[in-house]
């Protein structure tokens, strides 16, 4: 994706992806929004029996590594990048001594240990409590239920700690220098309370989190959170002092890459096909599900959200125990397969394992394959009820790794029975984030610029039959299996 020599480009930004596997770094033109060049650079992700956590100087390595590799392919001089956000996975935690520096790994989304910390804190005040104080239930992802881990199994490190950090604020803080989150990220951690605009008081009474470790929450993610110091451009070879914007989670990037909000579109379900399977929207009104996290979006409005813990993953974990090719799937007939590997969030079984039901002398293992598939979309898409619509028939925008696979798009079409449009682009969250870099550069609201780049179109698909049979084939085992026949 070399630029052409004979290409002008006036301004560019530089939207960053930082995810549990990669680092993805893309160079955007500011007012067209072609995207030039992305670079890409691996992450370390360690763990077992429910632990998964990474070493955050990791992240900034990768990020390094991805800017430089964007801006080699580019053609570009560096002078012509004016702006840089980072859109960053949700809920980890990272905690800092006095210089910065991380005193233990992050603690990732998917680590499940704190599910017993998780559950605590929900009877202390109970569901309604929490979605009346921050629109959210606690589960094992997030960041609260993290720190209550991280209190009563390393009381040292966490006593030790002088700064408390999302993955994407420890990035952002990198780049220019200032501790600054916003609230679609912050509305993840279970002490934001979207709705009041600010950390909640009694929620860090509860968990014992003393407000001055944590990052201050800009207005929007496109505010300007500062400007990039001398050490962060010259270890990404930038000019010092272009526009950092404070950025994002990664599910709220990809919602404005999308479009998606008060200027773009509203109600419009989106499901994310990744590590994890989310399915969310911009809505007009505030959600009050134990189901969904109630989150802010990047510009502080609504973004409801239901997400499952295993998706491409664990179905591609199925295929090489099956010694079979991603797409080598068929229906999946009478088999149910239930692919929840690492535990699940939604429905909220920390403990649960992978269940297989209904198989026969005829049960091929395509068909066992294509029962994974079933599995982890009828999760992902339960969800979908849940979302306050305004617009229920309303094309699902399918996203993600899974959505450039051809049996993940059928699936989805075949158990949802809606249309579905699958964009073109497969870099949403980085492009989000370069939106929200071009909004702090030039002021403009960051779902417009996207709206107005067309980042978000791309194929429409017709709807097809709702396949009824296969969907309450594996609601019915889903139902009866879970908890009890789940646990360990």
């Amino acid at each position: 994706m070399t630029l052409r020599p004979d290409t002008t480009v006036l301004s560019a930004v530089i939207g960053v992806d930082s995810s549990t596997q990669s680092t993805k770094a893309a160079i955007v033109e500011t007012g067209s929004g072609r995207l030039l060049a992305v670079g890409r650079a691996p992450h370390t992700v360690t763990g077992a029996d429910g632990a998964r956590e990474s070493d955050p100087e990791n992240w900034w390595q990768a990020l390094r590594a991805a800017v430089a590799e964007a801006l080699a392919e580019s053609g570009l001089a560096p002078s012509a990048i004016s702006g840089i956000a980072v859109a960053g996975q949700q809920h980890g935690l990272v905690v800092l001594d006095h210089d910065g520096v991380p005193l233990r790994p992050a603690l990732l989304w998917n680590d499940t240990r704190s599910a017993p910390q998780a559950a605590a804190l929900t009877a202390a005040m109970g569901p309604d409590g929490w979605l009346d104080r921050v629109g959210s239930v606690p589960v094992a992802s997030m960041t609260a239920a993290k720190w209550m881990w991280l209190r009563e199994n390393e009381p040292d490190t966490a006593a030790a700690a002088a700064a408390v950090r999302l993955p994407h604020d420890f990035l952002t803080e990198r780049l220019c220098g200032v501790a600054v989150t916003d609230p679609g990220d912050a509305s993840g951690t279970c002490w934001y309370s979207p709705a009041a605009g600010g950390y909640d008081p009694e929620v860090l009474a509860l968990t014992g989190m003393r407000a001055e470790l944590l990052p201050a929450v800009a207005a929007t993610g496109a505010a300007l959170a500062g400007r990039l110091t001398a050490a962060a451009a010259e270890a990404l070879g930038l000019p010092a002092g272009i526009a950092v914007a404070a950025g994002t989670g990664d599910n709220m990037a990809a919602a404005v890459g999308l479009g998606l909000g008060a200027e773009g579109l509203l109600d419009h379900p989106v499901v994310s096909l990744g590590t994890s399977g989310t399915v969310f929207a911009a809505t007009r009104s505030r959600p009050h599900s134990p189901l969904l996290a109630g989150f802010a979006a990047a510009d502080g409005t609504h973004l409801p959200l239901g997400c499952t813990l295993n998706c491409t993953l664990a179905v591609d974990k199925v295929a090489e125990l099956l010694g079979l090719a991603r797409e080598d799937a068929a229906p999946g007939g009478d088999t149910v397969l239930l692919p929840f590997l690492d535990g699940e969030r939604t429905p909220d079984l920390p403990s649960a394992s992978g269940l297989l039901y209904g198989l026969r002398h005829t049960t091929t293992r395509e068909q066992i394959l294509g029962a994974a598939y079933e599995g982890a979309v009828v999760t992902v898409l339960r969800a979908l009820d849940e979302l306050p619509f305004d617009a229920p028939d309303a094309p699902l925008r399918l996203i993600g790794g899974g959505a450039r696979g051809a049996f993940w798009v059928e699936t989805v079409r075949r158990l949802s029975g809606r249309p579905v449009v699958v964009p073109d682009s497969g870099e949403l969250v980085a492009l989000g984030a370069a939106a929200l870099a071009a909004g702090a550069v030039t002021g403009r609201d960051p779902v417009g610029l996207a709206t107005d780049w067309g980042t978000g179109l791309g194929r429409e698909l017709p709807a097809l039959a709702r396949d009824k049979a296969t969907w309450d084939r594996v609601t019915s085992v889903l139902d009866r299996a879970a908890p009890a026949l789940l646990s360990p």
